[in-house]
C-alpha cells in the first residue's frame, strides 16, 4: 500500500540532499530581501509627500506585483522542488503560472510607461514639473496596466494540468507531480479553441511581448530621452542644472531595470524554445533544471528591482531618511535639505516651491 506524506528532502542524507539545501538558502536570502525591499518601497511611495507622483506610483504598483509574486507563488514552488508535490494540487498548478505570466505582463506595461514619464519629462523639464498628476489619472494608468495584464495571462489557466508520474515504480515511495501544458478535453468548445491557439502561439507571444517588447522600447526610449537630456542641459539656466542631473540618473535607473529584467527572462524563453523544438533530445533532468533556474531568476528579478531603487536613486533613500525622522524630532535644517531635495527630484511632479506640508503629509 502506497503511504500518502510529503518525503523529507534532507533526510536521509544523499546526493540531492546538498540540492535541496542550496534551493532553500536562495529561495529564503531572495524572499527575506525581496519582502522587505518592496515593503520599503511601497512605504516611501505612501508616507512622503514629495514621493508622490505618475514615476513613483508606477514603481510602487510594480512593488506590490513583486511584493506579491515572492508572497505567494515562492514558497509553493519551492515546496514543490522539495517535495515534488503541488500544495492545494490543481487549484496552485493553475494559479501559481497565471500569477507569474501577469507579473511579466505588469513589469512590461511599466517599464513602458516609465520610459514615456522619462521623454515627456526631458521633453519640457521646466514645465514638467509644474504638472500635479491627479489620483483620477494615475489610478487609469495603473488600471490600465493591471487589466493588461490580468487578461492577458487568462490563457495560461486554460492549458495547464497536474500530472501524477510514479518515478521508479517503488512501492512506498508517492508520485510525483508536474503540472505540464495540457490542455483539458473537458472544456467548452470555445475555451479549447481557444487554449489550443494561445498554446500554438505560446512561444513567440511571450518572447515578443514580454521580452523583445520592453527591450526594445526602453533602449529606443532611453537613447531619445538622453539626447533630449542632453540637448537641455546646454541650454539650461544654471539653476536647472541639478534638475537635469537627476533626470538624467532616472533614466538610467530605468535602463538599469530594464536589463535585470531582460537578464532574469531571458532562461525562461530558452526554456520554452528548448521544449518546443529540442525536448526529445534533451534529458527530463537537464529540463528541470532549465525550468528551477527561469523560475529562481523570475523571483530574484522581483526582489533585485527595489535594492536597485533603494541604491540606485539618492531620492528614495532621502525619503527613507524623511520616513525614518518623521516619529522622532529631527533638526529643521536636515529636514529641509532632504525635503528641497525631493521637490527638485525626478520622482517628484510637485511644483518647486517652498511649501508647509510635512514628510507625511496631505494625500494626491
Amino acid at each position: 500500500i502506497k503511504s500518502e506524506f510529503f518525503p523529507n528532502p534532507f533526510y536521509p542524507v544523499t546526493s540531492e540532499t546538498y540540492g535541496a539545501y542550496a534551493i532553500t538558502i536562495v529561495s529564503v536570502l531572495i524572499f527575506a530581501v525581496g519582502i522587505t525591499g518592496n515593503i520599503a518601497i511601497m512605504c516611501v511611495v505612501c508616507h512622503n509627500y514629495y514621493m508622490r507622483s505618475i514615476s513613483n506610483a508606477l514603481l510602487a504598483n510594480l512593488a506590490i506585483w513583486d511584493f506579491a509574486l515572492l508572497l505567494f507563488c515562492l514558497p509553493l514552488v519551492v515546496f514543490h522542488e522539495l517535495t515534488k508535490t503541488w500544495l492545494l494540487g490543481q487549484f496552485t498548478c493553475k494559479v501559481v503560472p497565471y500569477i507569474e505570466v501577469a507579473s511579466l505582463g505588469v513589469t512590461t506595461f511599466t517599464l513602458c510607461a516609465l520610459c514615456i514619464d522619462r521623454f515627456r519629462a526631458a521633453t519640457n523639464v521646466q514645465m514638467y514639473y509644474e504638472m500635479i498628476e491627479n489620483c483620477t489619472s494615475t489610478a487609469a494608468k495603473l488600471a490600465v496596466i493591471w487589466i493588461g495584464a490580468l487578461l492577458l495571462a487568462l490563457p495560461e489557466l486554460l492549458i495547464r494540468q497536474l500530472v501524477s508520474e510514479n518515478g521508479d515504480g517503488a512501492v512506498d515511495e508517492p508520485a510525483s507531480e508536474r503540472c505540464l501544458i495540457r490542455i483539458s478535453t473537458s472544456l467548452p468548445d470555445t475555451l479549447y479553441v481557444l487554449g489550443l491557439t494561445y498554446e500554438g502561439a505560446r512561444l513567440w507571444w511571450c518572447f515578443g511581448c514580454y521580452f523583445c517588447l520592453p527591450t526594445l522600447f526602453t533602449i529606443g526610449s532611453s537613447v531619445a530621452t538622453a539626447r533630449r537630456i542632453r540637448r537641455a542641459e546646454r541650454g539650461c539656466a544654471r539653476g536647472n542644472k541639478k534638475q537635469i542631473r537627476l533626470e538624467s540618473q532616472m533614466n538610467c535607473t530605468v535602463v538599469a531595470l530594464a536589463i535585470v529584467y531582460g537578464a532574469c527572462v531571458v532562461p525562461e524563453n530558452v526554456c520554452n524554445m528548448v521544449s518546443a523544438y529540442m525536448a526529445a533530445g534533451v534529458p527530463q533532468s537537464t529540463m528541470a533544471l532549465l525550468h528551477l533556474l527561469s523560475q529562481l531568476l523570475l523571483f530574484l528579478r522581483a526582489a533585485v528591482t527595489p535594492v536597485l531603487l533603494l541604491c540606485l536613486c539618492r531620492p528614495f533613500g532621502h525619503a527613507c531618511g524623511i520616513a525614518a525622522h518623521s516619529s522622532a524630532t529631527a533638526s529643521d535644517d536636515n529636514e529641509h535639505e532632504c525635503t528641497t531635495e525631493l521637490e527638485l527630484s525626478p520622482f517628484s511632479t510637485i511644483r518647486r516651491e517652498m511649501s508647509n506640508y510635512t514628510a507625511t503629509g496631505s494625500h494626491c
